[in-house]
């Protein structure tokens, strides 16, 4: 489709110009733990029904690679290790958004990492519904007023940051499948990010929908031919 052309050559041109990613080309890569509880929730997903702990690597970024200070639309990617057993991999892609039932669905920009929730934007199957996850941060409540929403960098420097990972569908309230918690946090050099893929990275069950999938590869592919500034008509 033209559409999809046009996303390629755009984000090739972008990525190689940058030398980086065509969108989130610069971030902070973090390390922790993902809790799904024994609760007994019945979300009809394996992993989701059971209960265990991951180790995860996460991304967060900002979409357009703004200066600090300035709204922009941020990124929380997780990679979830061993989630389907030894050598597999889950990932979420959430982008800061509004929790409303429309609001979920568009990317909001934010100057602060932690002042509201990031969402799927699309939906996930989970289970036999198709519903949007989200990832809500959860503040501590001992915190001074003038504290109780840091960067993510002074939060880091102090104590773990924490989110509520929650889903939806329309006619749903937020429901909490899992709890994500960062320990520790390094630059991540543009040159040697991680690449989240949630087509390849999924589970049983819980999966995204098709929707707009093409359109996302296309310009994820286009991003990756400008970074190895491989500048050949596809």
């Amino acid at each position: 489709m033209i559409i999809d052309r046009v996303a390629h050559v755009l984000a090739r041109r972008l990525a190689r110009w940058r030398s980086a990613p065509a969108l989130h080309p610069h971030g902070v890569l973090c390390t922790g733990t993902l809790t799904v509880p024994d609760a007994g929730t019945g979300w009809g997903v394996p992993w989701l029904d059971g209960s265990g702990s991951y180790p995860v690597t996460v991304r967060w970024s900002r979409a357009l690679g703004l200066p600090r200070g300035l709204p922009d639309g941020l990124g929380l990617a997780v990679r979830v290790e061993g989630a389907d057993g030894p050598g597999s991999a889950l990932d979420l892609l959430f982008t800061s958004s509004r929790p409303g039932r429309f609001g979920r669905h568009l990317p909001l920009p934010r100057s602060d990492a932690l002042k509201g929730p990031y969402s799927t934007l699309l939906s996930y199957r989970v289970g036999d519904r198709a519903r949007v996850l989200a990832a809500f941060p959860v503040h501590d409540p001992d915190a001074r007023r003038e504290d109780v929403r840091p960067t993510l960098w002074q939060e880091l420097a102090r104590r773990p940051v924490r989110f509520a990972l929650r889903a939806a569908a329309p006619d749903e309230p937020w429901r909490t499948f899992a709890t994500l918690s960062l320990e520790a946090a390094h630059t991540a050099p543009p040159t040697g990010t991680v690449s989240y893929d949630p087509y390849a990275h999924h589970l049983p069950g819980l999966h995204p929908t098709e929707r707009l999938r093409r359109l996302r590869d296309a310009a994820y592919t286009g991003s990756r031919h400008g970074r190895t500034a491989d500048d050949r008509d596809r």
